[in-house]
């Protein structure tokens, strides 16, 4: 509200004549600051003599007439005696609330001095200011009574500004206050993009900060219900649930039966729930919880006590066992299949495990021994080779769009190629085989600018190696020079624009796969120029050594590699007799080898990447989740019939990768 007073006061200038004095502004009724971000707003690119230029500069020649009040038309009036003398017009450019006072025809007479009620002379100040200069420094200790004090007085600019910073500063420790504080002031942006760093980063937030005990049993249980809530495994819902509770057990531990039904424990562990959550002291003996747990032990237990075959009913997928909804997607992209290159595209559902097909290939045609890189929501595909011509042609597919698209060629043509990816969008190309010699060459890719830049070449040819990169640093290894298999392996640092030799592997390795992984180096498989290998090594970069791994199941060269949900997956490739569809995964934690689900199809040659934060994940995901156990069903009782094995049906063998 405003109300009409006298000006008899001394005028209170809004000084911009020192950015760095700008903290200065809030120094009644607001603590001090240091400014953290100071933002000019504006749109696109200033170039000197434009338009906008030239109203941001009379804008400040309205700043000196502010200081020296002259011409100033209004006074505004703070409770806690602010008076400011202003210029109506440069208020009602910016606020709502002013144009609305100024201009509004219920009175008979224009308002022109009034009282703003709940905004302190500090505050209105650093308001004006704004108004004035269109620049702004926000500090965390002030956002957010800047953020009231702009919507109070319709400030869209100002508003959306301090939104923005807020979702800058959101982290673990704040995520569920920010939350909160956008639902209560109606910022749906902000409370959006709060939400969604929750959802993905639920383990962080659980472990790091207390804000989470603090909430009431309904904000708690729809969390926890989420499809979207990005937890690796239920465990760490049932810790949370139980933080929660040991918070305030006397009033909370009745909530415990509601708290189960949102935790999805078919999904645990066997030994980690009957050792952490069937026997807990808030569950044993509550009659409320059993129920879940019968049906638990049932789920868990069905496929271990019960033969498949003697299964004759369809066997539904309980809610307790229901997946959720992966963050990240691991895409699968074409490769060798039936005794040529395929343009197939698999997705990978870590939550289910699961393949998808992709149905929108490359419109330009099938592609093998290339590479791919994952920037933003875009798949880079690089070079390749379709059995007849050798490609320096790349491609890029929008996963949102779901379109393909063309982008600059390199200057060499690259089969067996190595890419790695570093400052989020470098691309860069290794090695690799032209059809007429292996290559030494590497070139990097600007995506700003659609250009590849020849850069410092590697120390010795390398073709079907494999590369990586780690702190801002790219490691080739092993690789065919036309002669031997190598060992050997280098590293590029884009500072020096330098290759350096490094340790060698203690194998020789071909057709090989290497990915970053916890800080490591770790190299898998390949071919030693006599058999394919399970084997895996890791390299650290801290005293430039290598360490033994224990061996996947399966040997096999040319095949993907890619690290999701904190593991390390290798995916089909050539076995040695025959291309393989099978995929397997390393947990660093264990020191152990996984089987996962296969792919649909047989495939060596292939590429993969993960792409995070897809706002169309549904498209890539598993559809069927509540058919989960029926496929298992039939899959074992596939396994328990005669049936050729995968070897006698593979309908192709990859040739010798050189």
């Amino acid at each position: 509200m405003a109300d009409v007073t006298d000006s008899n006061n001394n005028n209170e200038s809004c000084s911009s004549e020192d950015p760095e004095n700008e903290a200065l502004l809030l120094r009644k009724g607001l603590p001090s600051f240091k400014a953290q971000r100071c933002t000019h707003i504006c749109n696109g690119h200033c170039s000197p003599h434009t338009p906008l230029e030239n109203a941001l500069n009379a804008y400040y020649k309205l700043v000196g007439l502010l200081q020296k009040s002259t011409h100033c038309d209004a006074v505004l009036r703070t409770s806690d005696g602010g008076v400011f003398h202003v210029h109506r017009v440069v208020l009602m450019a910016d606020s709502e609330y002013f144009r609305a006072l100024f201009t509004t025809t219920l009175h008979k007479y224009c308002e022109t001095d009034v009282i703003i009620h709940n905004v302190r002379a500090g505050l209105l100040k650093f308001l004006l200011h704004f108004m004035y200069t269109r620049k702004v420094w926000l500090h965390e200790d002030i956002v957010i009574p800047v953020l009231e004090a702009a919507d109070y007085l319709g400030l869209v600019a100002l508003r959306n500004e301090c939104t923005t910073f807020i979702e800058s500063q959101i982290s673990p420790q704040n995520v569920l206050s920010i939350r909160q504080f956008a639902r209560d002031w109606f910022c749906h942006e902000l409370h959006t993009t709060a939400h969604q760093f929750l959802m993905r980063n639920f383990a962080d937030v659980t472990r790091d900060s207390d804000e989470l005990l603090e909430l009431n049993l309904i904000e708690i249980l729809s969390i926890f219900g989420d499809d979207e809530l990005n937890v690796k495994n239920e465990e760490v819902v049932w810790e949370a649930a139980i933080r929660w509770i040991d918070h305030n057990p006397e009033n909370r531990n009745i909530y415990i039966v509601n708290l189960l039904r949102q935790i999805r424990t078919g999904l645990m562990e066997t030994q980690y729930f009957m050792e952490h959550v069937k026997d807990h002291t808030y569950v044993h003996g509550n009659e409320g919880c059993r129920p879940i747990i019968i049906e638990t032990l049932r789920f868990l237990l069905q496929f271990t006590t019960s033969s498949p075959l003697s299964m004759t009913d369809h066997v539904p997928t309980p809610g307790i066992a229901k997946p959720r909804i992966p963050y990240e997607i691991m895409f699968a992209i074409g490769g060798w299949s039936g005794g040529a290159p395929t343009s197939y595209i698999e997705t990978y559902d870590t939550r289910a495990d699961r393949w998808v097909r992709v149905e929108e290939v490359d419109p330009t045609g099938p592609r093998a021994y290339h590479g791919t890189v994952a920037i933003g929501f875009e798949i880079f595909v690089i070079g390749g080779f379709d059995g007849i011509d050798y490609f320096n042609s790349c491609r890029a597919f929008n996963a949102v769009t779901k379109q393909w698209r063309n982008v600059a060629a390199m200057h060499c043509r690259r089969c067996y190629v190595s890419v790695a990816l570093i400052q989020t969008d470098k691309i860069y190309a290794m090695g690799g085989y032209d059809g007429h010699h292996r290559q030494n060459t590497c070139e990097r890719y600007d995506l700003s600018l659609n250009q590849w830049t020849n850069v410092c070449p590697m120390n010795c040819q390398r073709s079907d190696a494999s590369a990586t990169s780690i702190n801002d640093k790219i490691y080739i290894c092993g690789g065919f020079n036309g002669i031997e298999c190598l060992n050997s392996c280098e590293c590029y640092s884009p500072d020096t624009n330098q290759w350096t030799t490094i340790a060698s592997m203690r194998h020789r390795r071909s057709g090989v796969a290497c990915v970053s992984y916890h800080n490591f180096l770790y190299v898998i498989g390949g071919f030693n120029g006599i058999s394919r290998m399970a084997s895996g090594e890791k390299y650290n970069p801290e005293n430039n050594s290598w360490t033994i791994i224990p061996d996947m199941y399966n040997p096999r060269s040319n095949f993907a590699i890619e690290v999701i949900d904190e593991l390390l997956f290798c995916i089909g490739g050539f076995t040695g007799t025959s291309t393989t569809y099978n995929v397997e995964c390393y947990d660093e934690r264990t020191n152990e080898w996984y089987e996962a689900t296969d792919m649909n199809i047989f495939r060596s040659a292939l590429s993969a990447c993960v792409m995070t934060g897809l706002p169309n994940i549904y498209d890539f995901i598993h559809q069927h989740r509540d058919r989960l156990m029926e496929e298992k069903r039939q899959k074992l009782i596939a396994m328990q019939q005669p049936q050729l094995s995968p070897i006698e049906v593979a309908v192709a063998v990859t040739p010798p990768p050189f």
